[in-house]
């Protein structure tokens, strides 16, 4: 009996002493006022959980970063023998490769269209085709320099997302900004899509984590669960705003785009009154149109707060945007969104207006078809990327060669600093020497891995007499003519080929159409403030320069357009292909008559 109890009071002991400094721990930090004790418990175990995993991946990344060859090649050879003896593994002899030399001579460089009849047989429900492991979705590309496309995704490429690239980025964040490691709730804008099912019974949808999948980590999110299983946009974002300007103590803002949240902070000018009424009621508006079982779950999580409906009130009636986002929530420290490539306008402009004194952080490159970087150094601007070298085996192809069908390609160890290059990936889920469109800058190299900075989609480029003008040059051209007309904002944009177009101008020569939204329309832009945007493009791009001196093409003609034709583009763009609202991308290059069409209709003051 006395050992017993020796044992007892020696395990008790330890326990207890840990369940002190843990409720300490709790207590002690900044939290969410919407939190339950049970709520807030919950959130520390989850944030801690993550911080943890994610000091235990980084020091393995930093192992492998000293060691790209080892690391890459065997990430390939593994993934080979364990795809072996699927159809397409014994179609390329897999179990013959032994080098990465091996892999490149015996695989062709592929696109999407070489494996859509494999993904055809892998929906009607057959195994074994491109991997060894059945897909747990297929996921529908966002499509943005084209239709979108299925590609499978396995359980197995979930897991290393989230190891190897969402808790390394979250303990980079927490070393760059220690403020954030505390008990304030998130504002994550998410619509969660509308699935539907291959012929043997798999989803189909986009590939982004939904927070009702995750649901351990609910409880750092504003909005509740009831709120995420709204389908409809307009009705989802009321219910994010709604909570989120409940919560004065939100400390950070998260989408998958800074365009989301800009657009977001566009329709909280919109909706903020309403907002208002409901937090000073405690319920939500009677006639916003969601499921009644909806509703009472949200009308649960709401209590009357007069207080803090006065004071958004006051904040909304003040005047300026610009850091209204400070003002809103006095404690963000954080805004969580991608900002780089067709990106870095709405991200900008955030910096710029609403979200003016709150930093941004663009954590992960990723793609449908999985990790691809890692930004380790949240604080610099532009976003730069580590290679995710454990997620994927990469080669790379020299700009100058990327129209050719089988060009040469280089490994990781082979890169140069300064050069740009296409990528070619080889992932988890059955995609091989797979050219899937993205040109990065090496900028750099963190012990052996390169580090990136995406430049744009090898489609979004202007290409009228073969001059290649890519989207990030046509970009900094017009950045800096819009510098010239302060204080005039550029709000979006994008071009179109004339070949696109009927009108095709006075003469044969093709010529490049812009479509510009800006802040303020009551002073139409001037015949020389458009031709500015010609010359400045002339000056950057030497052949650009040579066609238009010789009349090959003819001068850029510039479309002011209607404030909201942006939005338009983006609800006709979701409701006519595939893509969700959390992948929409802003077409910088447009590719279908259709999608002109919606400019064109909105087109204001021609001269």
């Amino acid at each position: 009996m006395k050992l017993l109890q020796v044992l007892s009071t020696g395990i008790l002991a330890p326990v207890c002493g840990v369940s002190a400094v843990v409720c300490f721990d709790v207590a002690r930090r900044k939290a969410s006022s919407s939190h339950t004790f049970r709520s807030k418990f919950d959130h520390y175990v989850a944030i801690t959980g993550l911080s943890w995993v994610g000091w235990f991946a980084r020091r393995k990344l930093d192992k492998c970063c000293k060691d790209v060859v080892g690391t890459q090649e065997k990430l390939l050879l593994s993934r080979l023998k364990a795809n072996a003896e699927t159809q397409y593994g014994r179609e390329y002899r897999f179990s013959d490769i032994v080098t990465r030399e091996d892999f490149v001579k015996l695989l062709p460089l592929t696109y999407i269209s070489h494996y859509e009849p494999y993904i055809q047989r892998m929906m009607k429900g057959e195994e074994k085709v491109l991997s060894d492991q059945q897909p747990v979705i297929f996921a529908v590309t966002s499509g943005t320099s084209g239709k979108s496309s299925i590609l499978p995704m396995t359980k197995s490429q979930g897991f290393l997302f989230f190891i190897q690239g969402i808790s390394v980025v979250y303990h980079s964040l927490l070393k760059a900004f220690p403020e954030n490691n505390n008990l304030q709730k998130t504002l994550k804008f998410f619509y969660t899509p509308k699935w539907r099912k291959s012929e043997c019974g798999i989803l189909i949808g986009p590939n982004s984590s939904s927070p009702t999948n995750s649901k351990h980590l609910l409880n750092i999110y504003s909005t509740p669960k009831a709120g995420f299983e709204i389908l409809s946009e307009p009705e989802a974002l009321y219910v994010h705003l709604l909570f989120g300007l409940r919560d004065k103590s939100l400390g950070m803002l998260e989408a998958n785009f800074s365009s989301i949240i800009l657009s977001s902070f566009d329709a909280l000018y919109q909706n903020w009154s309403d907002i208002a009424d409901d937090i000073e009621r405690g319920e939500v508006k009677s006639n916003l149109k969601i499921d009644e079982s909806v509703r009472e779950e949200l009308n649960n999580a709401l209590t009357p707060n007069p207080q803090r409906a006065n004071e958004i009130r006051d904040i909304m009636k003040s005047g300026s945007k610009v850091g209204i986002g400070k003002r809103l929530w006095p404690d963000c420290n954080l805004i969580l969104a991608a900002d780089s490539g067709s990106f870095d306008l709405p991200a900008k402009l955030l910096r710029e207006t609403y979200g003016k004194g709150i930093p941004i952080y663009s954590p992960l490159y990723a793609a449908s078809e999985g990790l691809l970087g890692l930004n380790i150094w949240p604080r610099n601007q532009p976003s730069l990327y580590l290679l995710a070298l454990q997620s994927m085996f990469f080669e790379f192809i020299p700009v100058e060669h990327c129209n050719e069908d089988q060009p040469q390609t280089l490994f990781m160890d082979q890169v140069e600093k300064g050069q740009e290059y296409e990528m070619v990936i080889t992932n988890a889920s059955g995609f091989y020497r797979y050219r899937f469109g993205d040109i990065v800058k090496v900028v750099d190299f963190y012990h052996q891995c390169p580090v990136i900075e995406f430049k744009h989609r090898r489609g979004q480029f202007l290409n009228v007499r073969g001059e290649k003008t890519s989207e990030s040059l046509f970009y900094q051209a017009l950045t800096e003519v819009v510098k010239t007309w302060f204080p005039l904002k550029l709000l979006n944009y994008c071009c179109v080929e004339s070949l696109l177009i009927d009108d095709k101008g006075d003469s044969y020569a093709p010529f490049y159409h812009v479509f510009l939204e800006v802040d303020d329309i009551s002073k139409p832009l001037s015949a020389e403030q458009r031709n500015m945007i010609d010359k400045e493009l002339c000056s950057r791009s030497y052949v650009y320069q040579s066609f238009r001196n010789k009349g090959s093409i003819q001068p850029i003609r510039v479309h002011q357009v209607k404030p909201g034709t942006f939005e338009e583009l983006r609800k006709f763009t979701i409701h006519t292909g595939q893509a969700s609202s959390n992948q929409y991308k802003v077409p910088r290059v447009l590719k279908t008559k259709e999608a002109v069409n919606v400019l064109l209709s909105n087109v204001i003051n021609e001269s």
